[in-house]
């Protein structure tokens, strides 16, 4: 790019700030409008509650905020890219989402958006879009490299199902092919495809994957979002819950980069909320399997004990092991008296459980909704812990930016 052509960028910073929702929305209706079939590579229920054209919005703005040195976005593209080889989005697609993007800027920007500008914009994005493609490529390429590794959709036979409490399921997959299975980070996430009949669309979603790495199977534990025609992000929930044993769905290979960190010997401290304890269940079972068995404080909250995942679970792992200590915060519970000491009413408050929170050269592991986690990161930032030792994980769009 040249100097004139990111200063034509930095000018539209405040148009991007008043209305790039708005053209992120009509961008989002103008591509589906003209390649109906990318909308089986989206998830809809994001592009209904407007969560996906808000997450969009934000990444064109903060790609133009910093167009003269692209490189500090460089973990956000890496976040984005492991979405999108989830998904098995593929170059070629790039250039249909610059066509639409641009003809969207003009379109909704109007009389402003001169030639100049527009043409500043096309060599913008197809520069944003040659980075992604590389960081995808060697993402596909990692994949491949792996024992058992694969790109692009994967048959699995649902073998077993387990309730875990009133709103989760936990699903086991086994590879119908029989064949091996990658490995993964405690943490990462696999994207399951299900058909749902009334929207007559293959859907994506994301999924973390709750168990510890073994050769056999991987396991999701996934919530059944209620009122599923109000809430259409409930759609593939309700169609999993709704698989018997034996039916086989497609999944894409472990990703994503909210997960512990190889090597690291540091003290762990897992926060969750509901069923944000899923990412939280792996990184725990791996720390039991692992010579380290590192110190961890578990600190878990939910509604009440009726939608308290994998309770027993955690339950059996404190009683049999010495390095695992947690807390747990119900909003609410039918017998107050016989509450264990461990258990409070109320949302989490990291200020009840201090001393174990407090520990030297902790990692910290928050997953949960949007507001959860900026409520847990503010209280370990008024703790005095470095932002560096925090790492969150946002189920959908990618909507926080706090680090």
């Amino acid at each position: 790019m040249t100097q004139n052509q990111k200063v034509l960028i930095g000018a539209t910073v405040p148009i991007l700030r008043q209305s790039g929702e708005v053209l992120t929305d009509y961008f989002y209706e103008r591509m589906f409008r003209h390649h109906p079939e990318l909308k089986s590579m989206f998830n809809m229920g994001n592009q209904a509650n407007g969560r996906q054209k808000s997450a969009l919005a934000n990444a064109v703005l903060a790609y133009a905020e910093n167009i003269d040195n692209p490189a500090v976005l460089i973990d956000v593209l890496k976040g984005i890219g492991s979405k999108h080889t989830s998904l098995n989005i593929q170059p070629e697609q790039y250039k249909i989402v610059g066509t639409h993007l641009i003809a969207s800027i003009r379109e909704v920007i109007g009389e402003p958006a001169t030639d100049e500008i527009l043409e500043a914009w096309t060599t913008a994005f197809y520069q944003l879009a040659d980075i992604m493609i590389k960081i995808e490529k060697e993402l596909y390429a990692d994949n491949l490299i792996k024992e058992g590794g694969w790109n692009g959709w994967r048959d699995f036979v649902i073998k077993k199902i387990d309730q875990e409490s009133a709103e989760i399921k936990s699903f086991y997959l086994y590879p119908k092919d029989g064949k091996a299975i990658a490995d993964f980070h405690p943490g990462q996430f696999i994207s399951i495809q299900i058909f749902i009949r009334e929207l007559n669309l293959l859907q994506p979603r994301q999924y973390s994957l709750s168990n510890s790495y073994n050769a056999e199977y991987y396991r999701i534990s996934v919530k059944k979002e209620s009122g599923m025609h109000s809430n259409p992000a409930g759609t593939v929930s309700n169609a999993l819950h709704a698989k018997s044993e034996g039916d086989i769905v497609s999944i894409s290979a472990p990703s994503g980069l909210f997960h512990l960190e190889k090597d690291s010997k540091s003290p762990l401290v897992l926060i969750s909320g509901g069923v944000g304890l899923t990412p939280m269940v792996s990184m725990l079972e791996a720390n039991m399997k692992s010579l380290q068995h590192k110190k961890t404080v578990w600190i878990h909250g939910c509604r009440n004990e009726s939608v308290h995942a994998f309770k027993n679970h955690i339950e059996h792992l404190k009683q049999n092991t010495q390095w695992l200590e947690t807390y747990t915060f119900y909003d609410s519970a039918k017998n107050l008296q016989n509450l264990p000491a461990d258990t409070f009413i109320g949302r989490v408050n990291l200020e009840k459980c201090l001393h174990a929170v407090q520990l030297q050269d902790a990692r910290f592991y928050i997953c949960g909704p949007e507001i959860f986690i900026k409520v847990q990161y503010e209280s370990l930032i008024n703790l005095n812990v470095n932002a560096e030792n925090i790492f969150y994980e946002e189920f959908g769009p990618q909507l926080i930016n706090l680090n």
